[in-house]
């Protein structure tokens, strides 16, 4: 018959067991045994309920907490209220190579408090919509003629009038904002296309619009304007709350005498499209970088408020975007192979029946390379190895310590504290095929690629058919994942150093809803004094025929401030 026996942890004189069938021998046990158990079994389960209610308690007030923060920052989702006076607006254009976007901020009157940056968000229309709009082509393609520029923008701010109130017209800040299309261009075209735009677009629409706010802006501006926007959507120029976010101790730079800064960590970002990379992130004024590589600035642009001043490593690599790194490897490829074959007397990629054998691509996919009027052939084997070990020499890199891709000069990365989030290439390659979009797993991700490359070009081929993949990855995304697969890693723990046990880089396209452009960083930056204005209207009349908003305490480019002092770099 079974029997359970009770024991241990107490005296052998209370020492008692429990028959199925002898159950009243416990009714026999002395009164005293009785009382102590009951006791002790008591105190047990207080203790237990009262561990269980406390954890429940702050993991909900925590829970509640993010819960909350979260709600705050996909506030923008709803249509924007253009009926309240008290919302104001900005204009960025974003021309690019292949076209130009414009988009729509709003932001709420500022809160006063002179610490606080101002709340941005992306306009939305009545059907809840960001107010964006993008036409082609890109704004370098009126380089012979550049007196079409107006018109050719035109659209675009006749789109922005329809949405901003007439009588926010005025207080409407425009900027026209030109990248790497423009930057290739000589500087004498660059000149007369922004002065088209500077001439006309005065003359047919209210908004404010001066000489700097039409300008090319360097690939070290871009990157930054796109670590400010990325930090700005997570929260992390906010004060610190009594919540479970990093903090990190910060020097101000300029300002040896005074305490560090206790306040959000920030995340870096990379960046991979399809000419350059980028990579951003916030460095300790110990650190010494070359004046090229780092940006300081005070993104609440007072000189007496120091929370907001950022010390930002920043470095481009032109040539190391995807479809460029792949244009870069056929020239090698075409090169080499024509070069072995003429001392060899080959034919390798010389015709169909002879092309050449590329790793990079999936398997038995035919490919082929126009080169001087020439066709090359070539023939996937999908390995993803050695496409890999192929690449490698293509990150430029040297026996250095502490460089990254093309020999330039890395800052230390503390990587057990850092945060990263990887937009454009870094997340195409990981979603669109892969499906793995979001935090990234350097383990499971070169299984997947290897998997993909593995695979016959026809199954492939049918999965797309079927739908299989993200809805806007094409046939070109197929044929050539391969290979950015293997780019963006060689990139990421090659060219940066990153480890690949690296487990706090997300992979992503929107952050909390908002797709985060670096044209919100670039309001963000450029509209930083609007607070203080705010302020020193409380103080000062307007006059000079200046709209309200900008008729106090003007900082450059509108005029001088003694309240303001405002880093700026190039």
């Amino acid at each position: 018959m079974g029997r359970i026996g009770i024991s241990c942890l107490f005296p052998a004189s209370w020492h008692f067991s429990i028959s199925p069938v002898g159950c009243p021998r416990i009714l026999n046990t002395n009164l005293r045994q009785i009382i102590v158990i009951s006791v002790l079994a008591a105190a047990v389960s207080l203790l237990y309920f009262s561990v269980v209610i406390i954890r429940n308690k702050y993991g909900r007030l925590t829970r509640d907490k993010k819960f909350q923060r979260y709600l705050a920052r996909v506030t923008d989702v709803e249509a924007t209220d253009t009926n309240n006076p008290n919302v104001n607006y900005g204009i960025v254009v974003d021309c690019g190579s292949s076209g130009s976007r414009i988009f729509v901020y709003c932001w709420p009157r500022h809160n006063g408090n002179p610490r606080d940056l101002l709340d941005i968000r992306q306009m939305r229309d009545k059907n809840r919509k960001p107010v964006v709009m993008k036409i082609k082509p890109g704004i370098s393609e009126f380089a012979t003629s550049p007196e079409k520029v107006s018109d050719y923008i035109s659209p675009l701010l006749n789109f922005a009038a329809e949405h901003v109130p007439r009588a926010k017209h005025k207080e409407t800040p425009l900027y026209i904002l030109c990248t790497a299309g423009m930057r290739i261009l000589p500087e004498s075209q660059q000149k007369a296309i922004l002065e088209d735009l500077l001439t006309d677009i005065p003359v047919h629409f209210d908004f404010l619009f001066s000489d700097s706010h039409a300008e090319v802006i360097s690939g070290k501006q871009e990157g930054v304007y796109a670590w400010i926007g990325i930090n700005f959507v997570l929260g992390r120029f906010e004060h610190i709350e009594d919540d479970d976010e990093a903090v990190v101790e910060v020097n101000i730079p300029g300002s040896e005498s005074s305490e560090a800064i206790v306040r959000k960590r920030t995340a870096g970002i990379l960046d991979m499209g399809g000419v350059s990379t980028q990579i951003a992130y916030e460095v300790p004024k110990t650190e010494e970088v070359a004046k090229n590589l780092l940006a300081e600035f005070n993104l609440g642009c007072d000189v007496h408020q120091t929370e907001h001043v950022y010390r930002v490593y920043v470095a481009t690599f032109l040539g190391f975007g995807g479809n460029a790194a792949r244009q870069r490897y056929e020239d090698r490829i075409f090169a080499n192979t024509i070069q072995k074959n003429r001392l060899l007397g080959k034919q390798t990629g010389l015709t169909p029946d002879m092309p050449y054998l590329d790793p990079c691509l999936p398997l038995d996919i035919k490919d082929e390379i126009q080169q001087n009027g020439q066709t090359f052939y070539l023939r996937g084997t999908g390995d993803f190895d050695l496409c890999r070990e192929t690449i490698q020499p293509f990150m430029n890199k040297t026996n250095e310590t502490q460089t990254s891709l093309n020999g330039i000069y890395q800052p230390p990365i503390h990587f057990p504290n850092s945060e990263f989030y990887g937009f454009s290439e870094f997340y195409y390659c990981t979603e669109d095929v892969l499906r793995m979009g979001g935090d990234y797993n350097a383990a499971k991700f070169t299984k997947a690629a290897k998997d993909y490359c593995a695979t016959k070009w026809s199954i492939l081929r049918e999965r797309f058919d079927r739908g299989l993949y993200a809805s806007h990855a094409d046939l070109h995304r197929l044929k050539y994942q391969c290979f950015k697969s293997a780019w963006m890693f060689e990139v990421f723990h090659r060219g940066f150093s990153f480890p690949v046990n690296y487990k706090n880089l997300k992979t992503a396209l929107q952050v909390y809803d908002r797709e985060v452009q670096w044209t919100l960083g670039a309001i963000l930056y450029r509209t930083r004094f609007l607070p203080l204005r705010e302020l020193e209207m409380l103080k000062m009349p307007c006059s000079g025929g200046w709209p309200k908003l900008f008729c106090a305490a003007r900082p450059p480019p509108y005029g001088a401030s003694r309240h303001l002092s405002c880093t700026g770099w190039n």
